[in-house]
C-alpha cells in the first residue's frame, strides 16, 4: 500500500488559520496542494486587491509546495481554480497562463459566493513528481 506523506514548506503560508490540513500530500508519484490563496509571506496579508496581483501570489505559493514536493508548475496535471467573480476569469486566465507554460494542465474553473480573507481567487493543484 502506498504511503501518504505530508508536504510542508516555509517558503509558503501554512493552513488558513491552523485549520487541521497540510500543504500538500504526496502519494505515490502524485502531489495534491492544498487550495492556495495570494497570501504573502512577508505581509501575512493578500498580496494586493486585484485578481491579478492575488493570481501571481497564489502561482508563487504553488510552486513552492510543489518544489518542496520534488515537482513543479510544469508538471501540473490538473488545477481548480475559484473565483469570488468570474468577471475576474480574464485577469486570472492572464497571469496563470504565464506560469503553466505552453502545455497547461486540465483545468476547471468555478464562481463561488465567497472566500476566506476577502481573496478573488484560490487555486488547488495536482502534479506528477
Amino acid at each position: 500500500m502506498t504511503e501518504k506523506d505530508v508536504i510542508s514548506t516555509d517558503r509558503a503560508p501554512g493552513p488558513f488559520q491552523g485549520a487541521p490540513y497540510n500543504q500538500a500530500i504526496r502519494v505515490g508519484d502524485l502531489v495534491f496542494v492544498a487550495g492556495q490563496l495570494g497570501i504573502s509571506l512577508e505581509t501575512g496579508e493578500l498580496a494586493g486587491p486585484s485578481v491579478e496581483e492575488q493570481t501571481e501570489q497564489v502561482m508563487r505559493n504553488l510552486a513552492a509546495i510543489l518544489d518542496a514536493a520534488g515537482s513543479g508548475l510544469d508538471k501540473l496535471a490538473k488545477t481548480t481554480v475559484f473565483l469570488l467573480d468570474l468577471a475576474d476569469f480574464g485577469g486570472m486566465n492572464e497571469v496563470y497562463a504565464r506560469h503553466v507554460g505552453d502545455r497547461p494542465p486540465a483545468r476547471s474553473t468555478i464562481g463561488i459566493s465567497q472566500l476566506p480573507s476577502g481573496a478573488r481567487v484560490e487555486i488547488e493543484a495536482i502534479a506528477h513528481v
